[in-house]
C-alpha cells in the first residue's frame, strides 16, 4: 500500500473512529459496537478510494457502512433467534406475559420498538446522529426528499404508538424528532 493511502486511512480512522461508535452504541449492545467499528474500518481500508473526500462527506458514507455491518449482524441473529424460537415451540416452554409498562419512558421504550426497523432508523439517524437530509439520505441510499418523507411519516407511526393526550402528543412531537435541515 502507498504511503499516501496509508496516511489518508490513518486520518480517517482518527478524524471519525468515536463518531462511527457511537453510532454502532445506539444501536447494538457494546461489545457488538466494537465489532462493527472494527468491521466498518476494515471495509474502509478495503475500499479506501470509494471513500468521498471532503469535509462531511466521509462520514455519512462510514454510517452506511456501518448500517450494512449492523444489517448483517442483526439478520445472523434473526436466524439464531428463528432457530431458538422453534426449539423453545417444540419443547413446549410458555413464554411469560411482559408486565403492561408504566410512566413515560416505558411507554415511549414500547412505541420505539413497535416501529419498524426502517422508522427506527429514519428517526435515530435525525435525533442521535443528527445528520442533515442529504447525508441521512446517503447513508440509506435515497434522495434527501425520499429521507424527508420517511422522517415524517416515522414520526407519524411513533405518535400513533404513543399515547394520545394532547400534551403528551405535541410534547412528543416537539422534543423527539426536530425536523432535519436540508
Amino acid at each position: 500500500m502507498r504511503p499516501a493511502s496509508e496516511e489518508r486511512f490513518r486520518s480517517l480512522y482518527a478524524a471519525h473512529y468515536d463518531h462511527v461508535l457511537h453510532f454502532a452504541r445506539r444501536r447494538t449492545d457494546p461489545a457488538s459496537a466494537h465489532d462493527v467499528v472494527a468491521e466498518t474500518f476494515l471495509v474502509a481500508w478495503r475500499r479506501l478510494d470509494d471513500v468521498p473526500d471532503g469535509v462531511g462527506r466521509a462520514l455519512p458514507w462510514l454510517y452506511a457502512v456501518a448500517r450494512n455491518c449492523l444489517l448483517n449482524m442483526t439478520r445472523g441473529e434473526n436466524r439464531q433467534r428463528a432457530v431458538a424460537v422453534r426449539l423453545v415451540t417444540r419443547s413446549g416452554i410458555d413464554r411469560e406475559e411482559h408486565a403492561d409498562s408504566v410512566g413515560d419512558r416505558l411507554e415511549m421504550a414500547d412505541a420505539w420498538q413497535r416501529l419498524t426497523p426502517s422508522e427506527q432508523e429514519v428517526l435515530a439517524l435525525a435525533v442521535w446522529e443528527d445528520l442533515t437530509s442529504p447525508q441521512a439520505g446517503k447513508v440509506l441510499g435515497i434522495s434527501a426528499a425520499a429521507y424527508r418523507v420517511r422522517l415524517a411519516r416515522a414520526r407519524r407511526a411513533l405518535e400513533g404508538h404513543l399515547d394520545h393526550s394532547p400534551a403528551r402528543t405535541v410534547a412528543s412531537a416537539a422534543t423527539l424528532a426536530p425536523e432535519a435541515s436540508s
